[in-house]
């Protein structure tokens, strides 16, 4: 059985959770490693991490990767170079430009931490995380239905959830219409209303 350890409430946790009830995966969910047995499991002492047997992964989109792939789901990770060069193009611009966005606004205005007080770099953090999701917005439009086509793919699983995110955080946001028709899509998805649209940001 699949074991993975983090928090429910953490973002890269609840991607996990998403696709494994998406590919009706059996999985034994830790939410609170161990610090010791943590650092064992990843140097970076973060979650998630994914054991399977003896082999141990770490780094949210690497396991979405790697299940979609043991799995065969081939509609989720397309096997053909370009058609997986799209879904994981999206991936990767979700795990670089628009989480480095979002995270002083974030920490401002949902999590309260104090060392991210400062308001004027709240709102340019809030602005910049606009400017991308009019990226999202633009692709959407083009493609019609889902990030990189007609097909639900991995890289609507993990924009899926910083969609939410965006949606969740204080603050003035443009209208879009192209991404709330396709979270609207999303809704019916095995596991969208568990591990996505639950109220946590």
């Amino acid at each position: 059985m699949f074991v993975l350890y983090g928090k429910p409430t953490s973002i890269n946790v609840r991607k996990v959770l998403w696709l494994c009830t998406e590919l009706d995966l059996p999985l034994k969910h830790e939410p609170a490693p161990l610090p010791d047995l943590l650092a064992t499991l990843n140097p970076n002492r973060q979650v998630p991490v994914l054991r399977d047997g003896d082999f141990v992964l770490w780094e949210s989109n690497s396991i979405c990767r790697y299940l979609a792939t043991r799995q065969g789901r081939v509609d989720l990770l397309p096997t053909t170079a370009k058609d997986r060069a799209k879904v994981e193009q999206w991936m990767d611009w979700q795990a670089s430009d628009l989480n480095s966005a979002w995270r002083q606004v974030f920490m401002a205005r949902v999590r309260h931490h104090p060392d991210f007080a400062d308001d004027a770099r709240a709102e340019a953090s809030l602005a910049h995380w606009n400017s991308l999701m009019r990226v999202l917005d633009t692709q959407l439009a083009a493609s019609n239905a889902y990030v990189t086509g007609t097909a639900f793919s991995l890289a609507d699983i993990v924009l899926g959830l910083s969609t939410q995110r965006w949606r969740s955080t204080p603050g003035n946001k443009p209208t879009l219409t192209h991404v709330d028709a396709w979270f609207e899509r999303l809704r019916p998805r095995p596991g969208f209303a568990e591990h996505v649209d639950n109220g946590v940001a």
